[in-house]
């Protein structure tokens, strides 16, 4: 029942939301196409439910031919990949609306352990091999935020105490999963990204 009602939650919210955001999504896609060469968006593949495969949707930050499709090389301070409306982007989070995209099709959801690019490095080493139980996560949906980005554990994972401290709160999450859970880490995330852009 819980995991209906989360997928209920998941349908109404994205398709509201793509409707609500859809001149600044549009408005969007304008500024990317004048700032830079290339596609509006970008696919990456990544770690989905039961460890299958999913393509990710983000809008594009980074430069067409610099630009890393597999995800693996993770951003750096003052990025030279990034355009000058993808720091934007990346700064606001508005990049990641496009998932709601992967939300309405049920690849994603809204809340749950945030997809990883396949093959992603945490402190230079395979996230497999850093953490044995690491596609235990893998259990639920990924999602757009979840406990990990609520309690401001997100960007690039440049030491192991990091990289498993974040995968120990996606664990937590996958066995304590509830509605109410989602509920909590959703108003979480909005005051985080309110109060300082921790959210996702």
């Amino acid at each position: 029942m819980q995991l209906a009602m989360k997928r209920a939650l998941d349908i109404v919210v994205s398709f509201s939301a793509l409707l609500v955001l859809a001149p600044l999504l549009l408005l969007v896609c304008a500024a990317i196409k004048l700032d830079s060469r290339g596609p509006i968006f970008f696919r990456q593949e990544r770690w989905g439910r039961n460890c299958t495969k999913i393509k990710v949707l983000k809008f594009r930050s980074m430069r067409t031919d610099l630009c890393d499709v597999t995800g693996v090389a993770q951003t750096v301070r003052n990025d030279p990949r990034i355009t000058r409306i993808g720091a934007f982007l990346r700064k606001s989070n508005i990049d990641e609306l496009p998932q709601l995209i992967n939300v309405l099709k049920g690849d994603m959801s809204l809340v749950g352990p945030r997809c990883h690019a396949v093959g992603m490095l945490a402190a230079g080493v395979l996230y497999e091999d850093l953490c044995p139980n690491y596609h235990e996560r893998h259990a639920m949906r990924p999602g757009m935020t979840g406990l990990a980005q609520m309690r401001g554990l997100r960007g690039p994972t440049d030491r192991a105490s990091k990289a498993r401290a974040r995968v120990a709160s996606d664990l937590y999450y996958v066995n304590n999963f509830s509605f109410m859970l989602d509920l909590r880490i959703i108003l979480g995330t909005v005051r985080s990204e309110l109060t300082g852009g921790k959210g996702f």
